[in-house]
């Protein structure tokens, strides 16, 4: 199977524009806050996938990471499966017993962003931990600088935390892999614990890095999920939001090659996550001639797909989203046939309860991998009622239920 990557023709120039703006604009001492992020970072959007390189420049397939997440999907996970935030894969421990502390502590956030609605509903679920923490007398306060998606500024950020001197620890979720290694790398040479949690990057340096088992398990779940649904021959249009975040990689690199082992047609698009040009896609797709399914990398966006079928006439697709509200309700609605694959979102209240750990002088994982569960069809129903009168953005495994202003501050969206 030949590989097809397509972008979004309309959005290159601007982007490349905006690029070589967001580049010049970085500053040593960007704008900070205290248990929030400033408002620049708050109405940044995501940069279109059209400036970046192709994914195919970067070899993201690891056969034996791929074999290993195969193998997680049905590992027995240590801990109580009522609080997943705190189940890890039984492997290496660190030693904390050196940041072992009597006294509140304070921690330094440096961010990728809260752009998407995945990430604002882990960055709510973020800071009703803290509260939680503070309360108890665990951190004194969490200094949070947002990057807006940008890896110039996640390093000035990092940067700056360090050569303030004043974090007693270090978490960090990095906006792409290898442009944060070294940042990462110069926040270990602190002294302090450092957390990072969501993305990877090239160094083991972190104290912890927390994550759900991974994107090759992502990519392996929904990819054969598609796989017994659909007839050799099929074909996929595959969304993909952006390259270069080894996460994002990785699923869509386990999935192509399930998808090519299996005779399943896939051509991919980087949207952006953006519906109008996500709708264009599908549409031109369905002007050359039926498409039977749609695989996603992230599931924003995906109503917008599905509506592309709706507006064309077409037979609604097999197909894959995720967690997100909007796709649970229009799912049940339409009663297509779907998967929602989840990238547990429960996993931003981790690093702080890590920290927690960490000041006790507790072992906690080296590799801090979480369970990641699908949705499926039967369960769909108990999400939706669970999760009733939480918006469209929200997403359903968010693992929030137990912390101070459950539901309201979900419910209104309240974004420190």
């Amino acid at each position: 199977m030949r590989r097809k990557i397509h972008r979004a023709p309309m959005a290159v120039a601007s982007a490349l524009l905006l690029g070589v703006f967001a580049t010049s604009c970085s500053t040593e001492d960007p704008t900070d806050s205290t248990s929030g992020t400033d408002e620049s970072s708050e109405t940044s959007e995501s940069p279109d996938a059209s400036e970046e390189s192709p994914a195919d420049e970067q070899e993201w397939f690891d056969q034996a990471v791929y074999d290993e997440q195969y193998e997680q999907r049905s590992a027995t996970f240590e801990g109580d499966s009522a609080t997943p935030w705190l189940q890890y894969i039984d492997g290496e421990m660190t030693d904390t017993a050196e940041y072992k502390s009597n006294k509140a502590g304070k921690a330094c956030f440096a961010n990728a962003s809260i752009s998407n609605p995945w990430r604002q509903t882990g960055w709510i679920t973020m800071n009703q931990q803290l509260e939680a923490l503070q309360e108890k007398g665990v951190i004194s306060e969490m200094e949070t600088r947002d990057a807006g998606d940008d890896d110039n500024t996640q390093i000035a950020d990092i940067d700056y935390f360090i050569s303030e001197g004043n974090c007693d620890a270090f978490i960090i979720s990095p906006n792409s892999t290898a442009a944060m290694t070294d940042a990462v790398e110069r926040a270990c040479e602190t002294g302090k614990p450092v957390v990072v949690f969501d993305r990877g990057v090239e160094t083991d340096c972190a104290t912890t890095f927390i994550h759900p088992i991974g994107g090759f398990a992502w990519g392996i779940d929904t990819a054969e999920f598609l796989i017994d649904n659909l007839e050799e021959g099929d074909k996929v249009v595959a969304l993909r939001i952006l390259p270069g975040v080894d996460v994002l990689e990785q699923r869509w690199a386990a999935a192509e090659k399930l998808f090519e082992e299996n005779g399943i047609e896939a051509v991919d698009f980087f949207t952006g996550a953006d519906p109008t040009e996500i709708k264009t896609f599908i549409t031109d797709e369905l002007n050359k001639g039926e498409v039977q399914g749609v695989w996603m990398d992230a599931g924003d966006g995906a109503v917008a797909a599905i509506e592309a079928f709706e507006d064309f006439g077409a037979d609604l697709p097999v197909m894959t989203g995720e967690d997100e509200m909007s796709f649970l309700r229009k799912w049940e609605e339409t009663g297509l046939t779907g998967l929602a694959p989840v990238y547990s979102n429960f996993q931003w209240r981790t690093p702080l309860l890590a920290l927690e750990k960490i000041w006790a002088g507790e072992e906690v994982p080296k590799e801090w991998v979480l369970p990641q569960v699908p949705i499926t069809e039967d369960e769909r129903g108990d999400y939706l009622e669970a999760n009733d009168g939480m918006p469209d953005g929200h997403y359903a495994k968010f693992g929030g239920e137990d912390l101070p202003g459950y539901p309201e501050v979900w419910q209104e969206r309240q974004i420190p």
